[in-house]
């Protein structure tokens, strides 16, 4: 009982410990911005530079932690979408989300399936654009995309 119960406290304390962790760097990323004038975590900011196809996200016309919310088969979802690039002369969105797991196979078709909701809602708002949405890895930064 003694051991089950250490380890039912064991797995609390990494799940805090997770969580604490991914708000961190949202609260970090989310202040990021890179053009002409720089703000945010300089270590931040040199990773992105490191990584070309980030750029759109992070410049000073992206979006940061933009809500949505709607109806997708009668039930309603309300959620923020961590970057979000609107391009309304290619008609085209960008959606970036961060997910700092090192594991990406624990939760990646629970992730798949936020930014497909992410997708369907902004398809309704945005019925004559293109989106696209991407997984940032920040444990690597690596930028998946999923749709």
């Amino acid at each position: 009982m003694t051991t089950r119960l250490h380890e039912i406290l064991n797995e609390l304390e990494r799940t805090a410990h997770a969580t604490d962790t991914g708000r961190r760097m949202h609260a970090k990323l989310q202040n990021v911005v890179i053009g002409d004038v720089c703000r945010g975590d300089a270590d931040l900011i040199a990773k992105i530079r490191c990584r070309p196809e980030l750029a759109e996200f992070f410049d000073a016309t992206a979006k940061t932690e933009v809500p949505l919310a709607g109806t997708i088969n009668g039930r309603f979802i309300s959620r923020r979408i961590d970057r979000l690039c609107i391009n309304h002369t290619a008609k085209t969105l960008r959606i970036l989300d961060y997910k700092t797991d090192v594991n990406r196979d624990a939760m990646h078709d629970k992730y798949i399936r936020q930014l497909g909701e992410y997708v369907q809602l902004l398809s309704k708002i945005y019925p004559d654009y293109s989106i696209g949405a991407y997984i940032l890895w920040t444990h690597d930064w690596s930028l998946e995309k999923i749709a």
